[in-house]
Formats: C-alpha cells, sequence, structure tokens
C-alpha cells in the first residue's frame, strides 16, 4: 500500500520551525565550551581583606594585587572589610557571586579559627574554596621598649610578680594575636589581659604609642618597627629562628617548651566557583609568586612563600580548622 505525503504550508512550517529549532540546540551545544572558555578576567577583581588597612594581610594582598594587574590587563583592587574578628570580611565572600571577581585574603583566624568560637552564618571550610596559600608568616612577641625587659624569662618574671597587670593587644578576640597569647598563657602559667583591636595595623600602632604592654603578630607587620627601634622582639614563635632576625631567639629556645606558633595568608574563593576558573587564578597566582621582585620583597618582609595547589591548601585548612577546633575547646576560648 502506497502513501502519498501532502504538504500544507502549515505542514512545511511545523517541519521547518523543528528543523531550525534543532540546529540551533546543536550550534548552542558546539559553542558552549567556547562560551565557557571565555578568557578570565574581563573586568576588575577584588580581593576583600577582613581587617583594616595596614596589617600584614593587608600589606601582602596589596602588593600580591599590584602584580596581577599587570598579568590580568584588569584593575584588582583590595577591599577592607573589617568587623568581628574578621567573620563580617569572610561571610561577605563565601556570599558574593562565585565566579572568580571576588576572593578573600584568608588567615588562620579566618578560615580555621573563627567558626569554633562565633555563631557565623557561614562554615569557611565549606562555603569558601581554596585556591592557593600564598605565604607562610612567621610571628613574633614584641614588647614597648619602655617595658623593662630584654627577653622571655624576664617577662614572665615580671608577669608573675604582677598577675593580670600586664596588657597586650590582639588583631580581635579569635585572630591569630589571640590565640598566640593564649598558648602562650597555657604553658606558662601567667595572667596577661587582652585589648582587642579590630585588626594588626591598630594594635602594633598602639603598642608602638605604649598603650599597651606587648603583643604577638607577624613578622610582616612588625619587623619595620623592631628595625626601627620602637618595639623589642624577645621571641621568635616559630620553631627556627628568623633569618631577618638571626639573634632572636625562638619561643622554644627562651625555654617555654613545646610552643609552636606560625601563620598563614592565602587566597580563598566563594564555594561553587568553577574549578577551571579557580584554577587559572591559582595558575597566575603561582606565576606571580615567582616573579624575583615579588618573591623577593615578600621573603625580606618575613613571609615565607609557599604557593601549593588548592588541593594542598585545603587539606591544610582542615586540618587547621580541627587543630585548633580542640585548643578552642578545651580552653574554653570565648567570642564576644
Amino acid at each position: 500500500m502506497l502513501f502519498r505525503v501532502i504538504w500544507t504550508p502549515k505542514s512545511f512550517l511545523h517541519v521547518a520551525a523543528r528543523t531550525i529549532l534543532a540546529t540551533c540546540v546543536v550550534l548552542i551545544g558546539l559553542s558552549a565550551p567556547a562560551l565557557h572558555a571565555e578568557p578570565f578576567p574581563v573586568r576588575p577583581v577584588t580581593i576583600i581583606v577582613a581587617f583594616p588597612p595596614g596589617g600584614g594581610t593587608d600589606i601582602v594582598a596589596r602588593k600580591l594585587a599590584q602584580r596581577l594587574s599587570v598579568r590580568w590587563g584588569q584593575p584588582v583592587i583590595v577591599d577592607n572589610k573589617a568587623g568581628a574578628a574578621g567573620t563580617i570580611g569572610t561571610t561577605a565572600v563565601a556570599r558574593a557571586d562565585p565566579n572568580g571577581y571576588t576572593l578573600l585574603m584568608a588567615t588562620l583566624g579566618n578560615m580555621a579559627i573563627n567558626q569554633h568560637m562565633y555563631a557565623m552564618e557561614i562554615d569557611p571550610t565549606k562555603d569558601l574554596a581554596a585556591v592557593t596559600n600564598v605565604v607562610g608568616v612567621d610571628f613574633v612577641m614584641v614588647t614597648n621598649p619602655k617595658l623593662p625587659v630584654s627577653n622571655v624569662s624576664e617577662f614572665l618574671t615580671l608577669a608573675r610578680s604582677k598577675p593580670g597587670a600586664l596588657n597586650y593587644s590582639s588583631s580581635g578576640i579569635g585572630g591569630a594575636p589571640h590565640l598566640a597569647a593564649e598558648l602562650f598563657m597555657s604553658l606558662t602559667g601567667v595572667r596577661v589581659t587582652q585589648v582587642p583591636y579590630k585588626g594588626s595595623g591598630p594594635s602594633i600602632a598602639d603598642l608602638v604609642g605604649g598603650q599597651v604592654d606587648f603583643s604577638f603578630d607577624s613578622l610582616v607587620q612588625c619587623l619595620p618597627q623592631i628595625q626601627a627601634g620602637k618595639l623589642r622582639a624577645l621571641a621568635v614563635l616559630g620553631t627556627r629562628r628568623s633569618p631577618l632576625l638571626p639573634d632572636v631567639p625562638t619561643m622554644q629556645e627562651s625555654g617555654v617548651h613545646g610552643y609552636e606558633f606560625t601563620n598563614w595568608f592565602g587566597l580563598v574563593a566563594p564555594a561553587r566557583t568553577p574549578r577551571e576558573i579557580v584554577d587559572k587564578i591559582n595558575a597566575d597566582v603561582v606565576a606571580a609568586l615567582s616573579e624575583p621582585q615579588l618573591h623577593g620583597e615578600l621573603e625580606q618582609m618575613g613571609a615565607v612563600v609557599v604557593a601549593n595547589s588548592p588541593a594542598q591548601f585545603m587539606t591544610q585548612i582542615n586540618a587547621d580548622s580541627a587543630k585548633w577546633g580542640k585548643i578552642v575547646t578545651e580552653g574554653n576560648i570565648k567570642g564576644q
């Protein structure tokens, strides 16, 4: 039996429309990878620092931003969103569009400590994606030169003679300087009083000005003041002496056995940022950090370039979060 197809204007238009639609779907499918691979970035990128200007995190972020601006041909803007021990800036990045255009120059406190001390609206280990650990940072115990001590032993003698009378500045409750002091007190038994600030910049400024007696903070932040004689370094907090302060002993060499504290500054992005964008940022940051000028500048500030992979950095963040979560819980350390 033979069938004849009768073409009417209506049926012809229907078939034509379906053919055109199918062709469009194929073309869109073919072009999708090309669209997805659009060069990044095509507009300004913002690096948020969760502390005021002038602190170690801010200094490193601005140096890196300058190099990335040249490499990307786009402005890289450092935006200081300070407050609540860094939780405001951290939360802002976690809630930003996951497209690579908003990043956080994070610290140990931002990523591994604050969630154990504050009722945060986010979990940094889940709501932020690791890009790279930019630098490891030596911490140092420093005093105002007017405090009549020249080493840790003399400091402990003075502190024990006046329990709670000596005060120290910190970048805020839950920040790395605060935890460094808590560790110091737990191992030595001395009691000192915290004066929290909204960041390391104002904290060290008041230490230099004599409003507080001492502090624990990054060598990036303190080295210029130490070299100028405005601060006195008593001990480096890591396991080895700093080549920039070869005559300053470690805390363990000073008799505080078991003491070890270092910090880091690293880039993170909102979770769900596409993997190819995270990898692109990682590759460009690692390349920028390998440039002799930037690498040398950071090393001379007391920062040790790390520049690892996203997976390596995320492993470190998770390990630090577990470590400090236990310390915060066992020490009953509370945020405010």
